[in-house]
C-alpha cells in the first residue's frame, strides 16, 4: 500500500539538501499520546471545563490546582517513546538532508530520538520554571509531586508550554521561519493545520517541494506536490536514507 506515493516521496528526499519538517500532533498520536482535535482526542472528551478553558494562562494563575490535575494526567506523557517518524527524521538529519525540525508537540519525543535542531513553537512539559525565583524543574519533578508543584523557595512552577493567552517565543519564531524560508523542501506531517499563528509559518517557504503527510485532510488548502492520507510513523518508515 502507497508504494507509488512513498516511491515519489523517496524520489523528493533524495533530491533534496534542505529539508525542513513541520509536524503536529499527528506525529505525536503513534507514540501513544492524544491529540487534541480528533473524533477521539482532548477537545472531544467531558470535563468540568473545557480543555481550551484549562490550558488557558488566566485558568492557570486563577485555578492552577485544577490546572495541573488535568495537565499531569492528559499532557505529561512521560513514558512516550519516540515511533518511527521521531528515529526517521533523526536519521535525515544525522545524513545532512534534514536541516530542521519545526514542530507543535510539547513532549520532547524529536529530541529523544535524536534530533539536534528543533524549533519547539508551543514549549516543552521538560522545562519547568519556579515563578518567584526561576530555578528549574524537570518534567519528572512536576509529574509526582502533590497538587500544584513548588519550588523550594516556596513559589508555584509553570511549565514552560504556551498556554492559551500566551505568546510564542520570539527567538524560536525567528529561527523555524528561517528554517523555512531557506528550505529546499518542507515535509507537512500529522497537523490539520488550524492552529495559528503557527499554521502560517507554511508561508514562508518558497522551496521546490511541499510534501503533506496527515491521516485526515488539512485545514488549509496547501498546493502540495504529494498529498499522502496516511499515518507518518507508517510512511517515514518506509523511506531510505542515502
Amino acid at each position: 500500500m502507497y508504494e507509488k506515493e512513498i516511491a515519489q516521496l523517496q524520489a523528493i528526499i533524495d533530491d533534496s539538501s534542505r529539508i525542513v519538517f513541520f509536524g503536529g500532533a499527528g506525529v505525536s498520536t503513534e507514540s501513544g499520546i492524544p491529540d487534541f482535535r480528533s473524533a477521539d482526542g482532548i477537545y472531544h472528551q467531558k470535563y468540568k471545563y473545557s480543555p481550551e478553558q484549562v490550558v488557558s494562562h488566566s485558568f492557570f494563575m486563577k485555578y492552577p490546582e485544577a490546572f495541573y490535575d488535568f495537565y499531569k494526567e492528559k499532557m505529561m506523557a512521560l513514558d512516550a517513546e519516540p515511533n518511527p517518524a521521531h528515529k526517521k527524521l533523526a536519521e535525515l538529519e544525522k545524513s545532512g538532508r534534514l536541516t530542521a525540525v519545526v514542530t507543535q508537540n510539547i513532549d520532547g519525543l524529536h529530541q529523544a530520538a535524536g534530533s539536534r535542531t528543533v524549533y519547539e513553537l508551543h514549549g516543552s512539559i521538560h522545562r519547568n520554571y519556579c515563578m518567584e525565583c526561576g530555578k528549574f524543574y524537570d518534567a519528572k519533578y512536576v509529574k509526582e509531586s502533590d497538587g500544584i508543584p513548588r519550588c523550594e523557595c516556596g513559589g508555584i512552577i509553570k511549565p514552560d508550554v504556551v498556554l492559551y493567552e500566551e505568546g510564542l517565543d520570539q527567538t524560536v519564531i525567528q529561527g523555524a521561519v528561517e528554517a523555512i524560508a531557506s528550505a529546499d523542501t518542507l515535509i507537512i506531517g500529522g497537523t490539520s493545520l488550524v492552529v495559528y499563528p503557527a499554521a502560517g509559518f507554511i508561508d514562508y517557504f518558497h522551496g521546490k517541494h511541499l510534501v503533506v503527510i496527515n491521516k485526515s485532510s488539512t485545514g488549509r488548502a496547501v498546493r502540495a506536490e504529494l498529498s499522502i492520507a496516511a499515518p507518518i510513523g507508517e510512511i517515514m518508515s518506509r523511506i531510505k536514507v542515502k
